[in-house]
């Protein structure tokens, strides 16, 4: 666990670090919301400021005063042990709080958090619950990230967003497959470091020998799957998921655009001329298993990615993985509303394995637990290959 003083620089940090990928917006971008799994900025400003308050400053500040009493109604999110809130899908259309309120509403939870730390000896469980918070905003900072991508990648105009963010990182070296002997294998997060609940407990688990590659899979090599008919071949593909793209109409990864007979891809950078040689992303599970299929491959499990990812670079696309989100032996689920941040949602969703080029620093680490359910693709998502 940090320390009080580690922890008054992280706060501060985390918190600068939000403003300024907002930094970047227009007023009017602040309250779009284009689908359920897409919040307006807006709301995850006032959300992860809400957090703060209803779990640091209401718990251990005795002298606190509540900036406004229907915060937690407009900003909690899913902790249904706190209270009523506003329904997920009707986050966009609330017109009020203003954009200058909720920015008025930061500045008093932020000034009221640093006279906390700075005036008061917190104890493990204090600092704990903020070191959580802190983490909390991170996971908000890379969904502020995606959540602009899709308001602004839905515009017919094709916004910028911001030039200098550079989504696709090149592979630049050939591919290998990495051989991973037949054994037993310790995963799991193991240190005093941060982490979720969901990255315990470390435990022992057994591998067959497989091959798995170094890089991701390109726009390129997609390309080939779809050229070959991919999106058209029954046999590639789960039943819900052949429903799935024949409901949504879905034959090439999200944000691709074929214009002029060219494929281009929009990025916050803009719309460009989509480049073959960056590692696929936006894609659902449903489309990475059914790339597998057609390579005679699969996926590898979230095991098989945790035992090899010293081997490879990782880190600019969230990877799926054939692994269902489930708890680890020995998993326990913290007491109170925080129990309710993973536990709750371990059903029916893949493990992501490694982090984004908008995940936040400091915040991912090889034994990091993503999720989401199959058909979701709003966020950098891409896939390695196993070859067995």
């Amino acid at each position: 666990m940090l320390s009080q003083e580690d922890l008054i620089q992280l706060f501060k940090k985390t918190r600068a670090d939000t403003e300024k990928i907002c930094s970047f917006l227009e007023t009017e971008d602040y309250v779009v919301q284009p689908i359920e799994d897409v919040s307006p900025p807006k709301w995850h400003l006032g959300h992860t400021t809400w957090f703060f308050e209803e779990f640091v400053l209401k718990q251990y500040s005795p002298s606190h005063k509540l900036f406004d009493e229907n915060t937690a109604y407009v900003f909690n999110s899913y902790y249904e042990s706190v209270g009523d809130k506003v329904i997920r899908t009707n986050r966009g259309n609330l017109s009020r709080p203003t954009v200058a309120w909720i920015y008025e509403f930061r500045k008093y939870i932020t000034q009221a958090m640093l006279e906390l730390l700075n005036n008061r000896k917190l104890d493990e469980e204090a600092l704990g619950v903020i070191e959580i918070g802190c983490h909390h905003e991170k996971q908000h900072q890379e969904l502020l990230y995606t959540d602009i991508k899709y308001i602004l990648g839905n515009n017919p105009l094709f916004p910028v967003y911001n030039k200098q963010f550079n989504e696709n990182l090149i592979q630049k070296y050939h591919r290998e497959w990495i051989e991973i002997e037949e054994g037993v294998y310790k995963i799991g997060h193991d240190s005093s470091s941060f982490c979720y609940d969901n990255e315990l407990a470390a435990h022992k688990t057994y591998l067959h020998k497989y091959k798995i590659s170094n890089k991701l899979v390109t726009n390129a090599e997609f390309l080939e799957f779809m050229k070959d008919g991919g999106y058209q071949d029954v046999l590639l593909w789960h039943a819900e998921a052949w429903e799935w793209i024949q409901e949504h109409d879905i034959n090439s990864p999200f944000y691709w655009h074929k214009i002029d007979g060219e494929w281009h891809q929009y990025t916050l950078q803009g719309l460009g001329k989509l480049n073959p040689e960056a590692p696929v992303t936006h894609i659902s599970y449903f489309e990475a298993f059914a790339y597998a299929q057609w390579k005679g491959m699969r996926l590898p499990t979230e095991e098989e990615w945790e035992v090899a990812q010293d081997n490879f670079e990782w880190g600019s696309r969230w990877e799926w993985t054939e692994s269902a989100y489930s708890p680890y032996p020995g998993y326990e689920k913290p007491e109170g509303a925080l129990g309710e941040y993973n536990g709750k949602f371990m059903v029916n969703q893949k493990v992501l394995r490694g982090g984004s080029v908008a995940t936040s620093s400091d915040h991912t680490r090889h034994t990091y637990r993503n999720f989401f359910h199959p058909h979701q693709r709003w966020q950098f998502t891409g896939f390695r290959l196993v070859n067995t």
